[in-house]
């Protein structure tokens, strides 16, 4: 592949990869304004039985959808790149944008990936054992196979950034924090799409408030915002903190890695698989972490309702939490792939928030309306669908916009 000249590579699409502990999704963007798709897809159930490949375009003239060999992440991300490279061809990018899960204290600005970032993602990889090593494993397999193709790092903790000292700090001993130690809180890619989008629908003044932000899918995690900023948020030094998700336990009693350690001789690496793979819906309900299923199991299966009533009442408990730290609430707006789709949950969420000024509208929520609150409410409540992947292709277009990463930083 020969190096591109600047206004070439300008003009060529942006391939965006958001890389998860158990997916890779990603998705084609042709230069416009607003970047608008051309193509997307995931490899889903990475790790686990069942996984599987799909792709389509928005306009529905094509798509794939096939089961692929049960895999780990690196046979995911070489078969994914053997997939580009037949279908769209390296010498068609202009560049790549990766969603980076945590970028530590030092990085919050997409920024070009260079040698010397690799090497400081690789040295913090244990902040994000799920998601940082795989990440860097994809950033290297595009270095070998296109090594003139420029890469940029989008990191998804940069959002929480601006949170106040008194909301990062673990109480833990002081020593730890020199070591980077504190709550970074993530989803902020999709957090920062949100805030545009609310800005975009409901205006400036109603971005500057009071917001709650719910982003629920298997990942799931709230963020207060205030001025525009985010001033906490319910994830902290790992995904796994929170509220419970599908697999992920969330906040626990820290004394239980003692206890199992003492009864079940239960190592450090068993106790970090169970808290991310074995907990949370599934492991209360004993049967699945598909929320879907899980409702439709409630009347005849008391794990299962038991499982679908601690998701609820945990969110609304962080929701009343964090009203409590903004000092109110203006807008609370619900995401991703529960708090979009599912009116249930979003109705036995805000059940008993009237306190707060929430006042829903059942035939709205029912119809998955834009707004979902009665007329009457003080508390605008939104649905607004995640979109992560855009602001992935808008920094990347930015940065080749401002020459910033035209000259690709090539292997050693």
């Amino acid at each position: 592949m020969t190096a591109k000249s600047a206004p070439a590579q300008d003009r060529l699409p942006v391939l965006t990869l958001n890389g998860g502990s158990s997916s890779i999704k990603f998705a084609l963007y042709p230069r416009s304004n607003p970047p608008k798709r051309s193509l997307q897809g995931k490899i889903d159930r990475i790790g686990l039985s069942g996984t599987s490949f799909a792709f389509h375009d928005p306009a529905g003239n094509q798509h794939e959808t096939r089961n692929i060999a049960d895999s780990d992440h690196a046979a995911a991300s070489r078969f994914l790149l053997d997939w580009l490279e037949r279908r769209i061809g390296f010498d068609a990018l202009g560049a790549i944008g990766h969603r980076i899960v945590n970028g530590g204290a030092r990085h919050h600005e997409p920024q070009p990936i260079t040698g010397a970032l690799l090497d400081e993602l690789r040295r913090i990889s244990a902040y994000a054992p799920e998601h940082l090593p795989a990440e860097i494993a994809m950033i290297d397999l595009f270095r070998e196979r296109a090594p003139r193709l420029p890469q940029m790092a989008c990191f998804d903790t940069a959002f929480h950034r601006h949170m106040p000292r008194v909301a990062k700090i673990l109480p833990i001993p002081r020593r730890y924090q020199s070591a980077g130690v504190e709550r970074y809180g993530f989803h902020g890619l999709s957090y920062t799409h949100l805030m545009e989008e609310l800005a975009r629908a409901a205006g400036a003044k109603a971005a500057l408030g009071k917001v709650v932000l719910a982003h629920l899918g298997n990942g799931a995690s709230l963020a207060a915002v205030r001025d525009g900023k985010g001033i906490d948020t319910s994830m902290g030094f790992t995904p796994a903190a929170g509220v419970p998700m599908s697999t992920r336990s969330g906040d626990l009693d820290p004394g239980l890695v003692a206890y199992f350690a003492q009864t079940e001789n239960m190592t450090a690496q068993q106790f970090h698989k169970m808290v991310n793979h074995e907990s949370g819906l599934l492991g209360v309900s004993e049967t699945s972490s598909d929320l879907r299923d899980l409702q439709q199991k409630e009347d005849t299966d008391i794990r299962a309702a038991e499982a679908v009533a601690m998701f609820c009442y945990q969110i609304r408990k962080t929701i009343g939490a964090f009203a409590a730290a903004l000092g109110g609430l203006d807008t609370l707006v619900f995401t991703g792939g529960i708090g979009e789709n599912s009116a249930e949950i979003r109705s036995r969420i805000c059940e008993g928030l009237d306190f707060l000024g929430i006042g829903f509208d059942e035939m709205r929520n029912a119809a998955s309306e834009p707004v979902v609150s009665a007329d009457v409410s003080r508390v605008t409540v939104r649905i607004i669908p995640a979109d992560e992947d855009i602001v992935i292709a808008k920094a990347v277009f930015a940065l080749l916009d401002a020459n910033a990463i035209l000259q690709p930083i090539l292997r050693p």
